[in-house]
Formats: structure tokens, C-alpha cells, sequence
């Protein structure tokens, strides 16, 4: 390939593949967190490269019964994204069966009206769920159920979404599946020669992360919380509309031949044209340059004290109605709703006039808020972004119409989900199969994991087209592109490099600083880039670094805590609303800023890389 046709031509000493590796690298670190692209079309370049350039051969060598070299395609024998791939399918099948509703319905019945009540609950049955179902749909349920509590309490949701997202990323470091990051480096330190980490095997710190966890968030970080008012409370009242109407301009109205800014905007103000239909099609042009023609429909809003309820005609009027000829057509009653923009969207890179949101759902967007903003004008033309929050106003059945949309979750009202006790039972008896086959080491996690899958789709309990939508496939793109970066790295000889400049500076420290310091990097990287590429490229790195400590008079020590403390240190994500996916979910929905994660977390964060530091070495000995 085009390294081995250079290499020739340069230095011996300048090895072409470790700078090119390097070079992927540095690449691929600003496009995350330059965000230049998707991270899963990130990696996937970087995996382009590799081959494109012949730093991996694309087939395993082997000569004489021997491997002498691992190919590209060696990474697709890795266990992990098949693992992550069924554990989503595992808990959309526990989602669809409503076994997450009744835990939310449970919610609703216990958590009382007291703050630190409510936090205790809600936290404890999410911590425990997310230890063995993903936390992005536990979270993304709870959300509208937790929003409905506060409001029903007159507690404030700032007070208690980030204490969601953060129970839920604590509870999936009580085992190995709680979160993809453990099973990625579990996987990789397996093909590195380590001994496969059992199901429960982390659950020892993983509690005691819980109870510091929640003390510090109850006591301290409770305290940090903002207590702000979310996107529906923030808007001015008086803007609020309260019913949807239709005029038809009539011959000899004062609107014709002027535009709607000249004459009926000057007498109601208040009002908002949503759009002018002319023989059945919506005009694009603007407002002030519109010229209104006979027979041309308005669809106006305007807010309850502009109207004038008529009992015997069951209409509207308004007072100037008579004098522009405007007869009215139908009138339909109007509600507000917030909704969260997912990651996986449609409507993700579009602006709302490329949705069409009038036009395809009939819903008028009234604000939309981002990274700590309430935008209220000029939002048209931005391009909506997963963690967007919207506010909006539209009739029953239009909003009915835009919950379908895929990964579109609404938290003004808790989803509708008919819940089968049967199918409950089920759902609960194959995820209860699972854990018990991966604890008893019936089978390897990831066949457990295939048949669990295989099974909620067999039982009925998702469908094979809900299973295969349910799999977050940017995730699993993701995690190979790392892979075969991760590989290309060791393979070439930069993963030597890197471990003997690291022992270069920290070589001289005990091992407990070391494992310190690699608990902080993974922590810190997880906080700027995906915590699956920072699991992906850390772990042949810290084993290669245990390999050359120096302990009790000897060279090399065990590297189970040193890959223990980058599974915590990837899992615990605190500091920023973009870290981790469920953190994103909750931004926008508390009304937060951006500075509220890092003034909540990093003390959370700073305290459980100690405990961390000290305990690990304790569970794990180095020798």
C-alpha cells in the first residue's frame, strides 16, 4: 500500500506508519472536539485512512499456522458493538412492554411533595434501572414524568433534571453492561490478554459511587442547582395564544391590494399571521411585501382578550371583523407543548421552514431554546441541533402527529404507553435471564446479550422493525472506527511510543499516583470526546503503561486497576451538558446554562476520582 511504496525513500529511523497514526489522531481529537463532522463519520475516515494508507493489512497475516499481523476486519470479530447493539434492542423491548412506564407511574404514586423526597426516589429507582437498561430511555421517559411532578408540586425542574441524568450515568458503573464504555474496554483488554471482567464484578465501587453520588447531591449539590424556571415558564404570558382561526377576504375589504403590515397588523398587533393560502397553496412571500388579493385565506392566532366568544353561532368575531370583510371559516382550540429534539432526529440539521413544521404538522414555533438561550425571534432560519428544546402551539391532533416523528420526545405530556401485563412479565423474565446467565458465566455476555434480543423480538415484545430502529447504529459505526484506530496504533509501534513518553514523565511515581493520573485523563477526555473513542484508544495504553511500572522491587504490575479506573473515569461524566448523552437530554429541559454542569459536577467529579484512587487498589491489588 501507499506506506510500504514510501517508506523506502525516507530515513530508517523515521518509521511513515507511527506518523501517520499520529496524524489520524490529532485528526480525529479536533474533528470531536472541533466537531467537525458526526463522531461516528469521524471515525469511520480514520478507519478510510488506516486502510487507504496500508497501516492494517484488511485480512489477518498468518504464515505457518502463525499470526503475524491482525487485520482491519479482525475488529468486526470484537464482541462489544454486537453487546451494545442487543442491549439497546434489550431495553427498547423493556420500554415497549411499559415495564419503564410503571416504574415512572410508581414514581408519580411515592415521591411525595418534599424536594429531597422527590430526588430520593426518583434517583434510587433510575440508578437501579440504569444499571442494567441503557439510561438514555430511562431518562427520556422520566423526563415528562418528572416535569409533571414539579409542576404538580410547584417544585422547580432545575432542581431535579441534573440530578436525573447523573443517577442515571452513576447506576450504570454498578455493572458491566450498564454502559457501553465497560463493555468496549472489557473487550479490548480481553484481546490484549486480560481476563474477561464477570457481570457484578464493578458492582463493589459501583454502589459505593451511588451512595457518595447521592450525598453529595442531596446535601451539596442540591444547593448548587439553579432555580430557574423552564422554557414554558419563561415565556411572557401575554404572548401566550389561546385559539387557531381562518378568514376568508371577502370583495370590498379594506386588505386588498395592501399588505397585512399596512392594515391589519396596525389594528391588532398582537396578532400573528401564520400564513396566507391563495387557491389552496401557502404564499412564500413576506408579510410586508405581500399584496392580499379577494379570496385569500388567513390563518391568524391572536390571544383570547381579542375575541369575542359567540354562543349561538359557536364561532369567533373581533371587533373590525365586520368592517374588512373577513368571513370566518373554523376556529380550532390551540395548546402549548415543549418537545426535545433527539440525537437520531430527522429534523436534526434543518431549520424549521426545511421541516415545515406549519406546513407538515400545523404547530406555530414559538421559542427554542439552546445551551442556556431563549430564542423568541429570528429562529427560523437556525438549524436545529439535538438538545434543542421547543416550545410550540398547535391544535390536539397536529401535536398527536409530531410525537410519532422518530426520537422526537415531548415533555409536556409523559408518552402514552399501553402497558400489558404480560407482555410486562416477559420483558422482566428475559432481562432477568440475562443478568443471571452473565453472572452464572452460562455464556459470554455477548451471546447472552444476542439471545435476549433475539428473544424480545420473538415474544412479541418489540417488533423486528422497532429492534432494528431502536439500535443507536452511529454508536456502533463509532466504536469500530476506534477500534481499528485503537489497533492501528498498537500494531505500528505509536502505543510504544506513547507508554514509554508517559513513563518518561510518571515513571518515577507509585503506581497509586499513576492510576490516579490515567482515572483523571480518561475522565477529562470523556468530558471533550466521546467516552467511547476515549475507551477505544486509552486501554492498549494503559496496559502497555502497567506493563512497565515499577512496584515492591519489581517491573509490571496487574492491569486490572488501571483498566477498572478508565471504565469509572469514562463512566462518570459530570462536568459538562455535552459528555454524555442523557446530560444533553436534560439541558434544555431545565432551563439550564452551561455553566450549571461544570458548578454541579466538578466537585462530584473531583470527589469520586478520589475515592476512586483510594479504593480501586484496594479491590484490584496491583499485584
Amino acid at each position: 500500500m501507499l506506506i510500504d511504496w514510501l517508506q523506502p525513500f525516507l530515513p530508517a529511523e523515521i518509521n511513515l506508519a507511527i506518523i501517520s497514526v499520529f496524524l489520524i489522531l490529532v485528526f480525529v481529537v479536533l474533528a470531536f472536539f472541533r466537531e467537525w463532522g458526526s463522531p461516528d463519520v469521524v471515525a469511520l475516515s480514520a478507519m478510510g485512512a488506516i486502510l487507504v494508507l496500508g497501516i492494517l493489512p484488511v485480512k489477518d497475516v498468518i504464515e505457518g499456522g502463525v499470526l503475524l499481523e491482525r487485520g482491519v476486519f479482525s475488529i468486526f470479530s470484537n464482541g462489544a458493538p454486537i453487546t451494545i447493539a442487543s442491549m439497546f434492542v434489550l431495553s427498547a423491548g423493556l420500554e415497549r412492554t411499559g415495564v419503564i412506564a410503571v416504574m415512572g407511574r410508581f414514581f408519580s404514586k411515592v415521591a411525595g411533595t418534599s424536594e429531597l423526597r422527590v430526588m430520593l426516589v426518583m434517583m434510587t429507582m433510575v440508578a437501579v434501572l440504569s444499571a442494567f437498561v441503557n439510561n438514555t430511555p430511562i431518562v427520556v421517559v422520566f423526563l415528562p414524568i418528572v416535569l409533571a411532578h414539579a409542576r404538580a408540586t410547584g417544585l422547580k425542574a432545575s432542581k431535579l433534571l441534573i440530578p436525573l441524568s447523573f443517577a442515571s450515568i452513576l447506576g450504570g458503573t454498578c455493572t458491566l453492561t450498564g454502559t457501553s464504555t465497560n463493555l468496549i474496554i472489557d473487550d479490548v483488554s480481553q484481546d490484549l490478554g486480560l481476563e474477561a471482567f464477570g457481570m457484578f464484578e464493578l458492582t463493589k465501587l459501583g454502589i459505593i459511587y451511588l451512595i457518595v453520588g447521592f450525598i453529595y447531591l442531596l446535601f451539596i449539590g442540591r444547593k448548587l442547582l439553579p432555580k430557574r424556571s423552564s422554557l414554558s415558564e419563561l415565556i411572557d404570558s401575554e404572548t401566550t395564544r389561546e385559539v387557531l382561526t381562518q378568514f376568508q377576504v371577502e370583495p370590498g375589504s379594506t386588505l386588498v391590494g395592501k399588505t397585512l403590515v399596512e392594515t391589519f397588523l396596525v389594528e391588532f398587533p398582537k396578532a400573528n399571521v401564520l400564513e396566507v393560502r391563495r387557491r389552496g397553496r401557502t404564499q412564500e412571500t413576506p408579510l410586508n411585501d405581500l399584496i392580499i388579493h379577494e379570496k385569500d385565506r388567513l390563518l391568524v392566532t391572536m390571544h383570547g382578550k381579542s375575541f369575542r366568544q359567540l354562543k349561538e353561532e359557536g364561532g369567533i368575531r373581533f371587533e373590525g371583523q365586520q368592517d374588512m370583510s373577513l368571513t370566518h371559516m373554523e376556529t380550532r382550540e390551540l395548546k402549548m407543548l415543549e418537545g426535545i429534539v433527539g440525537p437520531r432526529s430527522n429534523m436534526v440539521g434543518k431549520t424549521l421552514k426545511q421541516v415545515g413544521f406549519r406546513r407538515n404538522f400545523g404547530i406555530n414555533v414559538l421559542a427554542i431554546h439552546r445551551q442556556g438561550v431563549n430564542l423568541k425571534a429570528d429562529f427560523n432560519s437556525v438549524k436545529l441541533a439535538f438538545g434543542d428544546t421547543l416550545f410550540m402551539e398547535g391544535p390536539p391532533d397536529a401535536f398527536n402527529r409530531l410525537k410519532k416523528q422518530k426520537d422526537f420526545v415531548s415533555l409536556s405530556e409523559a408518552p402514552e404507553m399501553k402497558v400489558n401485563p404480560k407482555k410486562v412479565w416477559i420483558g422482566v423474565g428475559i432481562a432477568a435471564a440475562f443478568v443471571l446467565g452473565a453472572s452464572l458465566k452460562i455464556l459470554t455476555i455477548p451471546a447472552l446479550a444476542i439471545l435476549a434480543a433475539v428473544g424480545m423480538i420473538l415474544f412479541r415484545c418489540v417488533s423486528p422493525q422497532q429492534a432494528y430502529e431502536s439500535v443507536q447504529w452511529n454508536i456502533v459505526f463509532l466504536i469500530y472506527g476506534m477500534l481499528a484506530l485503537g489497533l492501528a496504533m498498537d500494531q505500528s509501534g505509536a502505543v510504544g511510543l506513547l507508554v514509554n513518553g508517559i513513563m518518561a514523565v510518571f515513571g518515577g511515581f507509585t503506581p497509586f499516583v499513576i492510576l490516579a493520573v490515567v482515572y483523571l485523563l480518561s475522565s477529562i477526555l470523556t468530558e471533550l470526546i466521546s467516552n467511547v473513542a476515549v475507551a477505544g484508544l486509552l486501554t492498549p495504553i494503559v496496559v502497555g503503561i502497567a506493563a512497565k511500572i515499577s512496584y515492591d522491587g519489581e517491573v509490571g504490575v496487574d492491569p486490572r486497576p488501571f483498566i477498572v479506573a478508565m471504565m469509572f473515569g469514562c463512566s462518570a461524566s459530570f462536568a459538562t451538558p455535552i459528555g454524555y448523552q442523557t446530560n444533553t437530554y436534560v439541558y434544555g429541559a431545565g432551563g439550564y446554562k452551561f455553566t450549571d454542569f461544570p458548578r454541579v459536577g466538578v466537585p462530584l467529579n473531583l470527589i469520586l476520582w478520589v475515592v476512586a484512587s483510594l479504593l480501586i487498589p484496594v479491590f484490584w491489588p496491583f499485584r
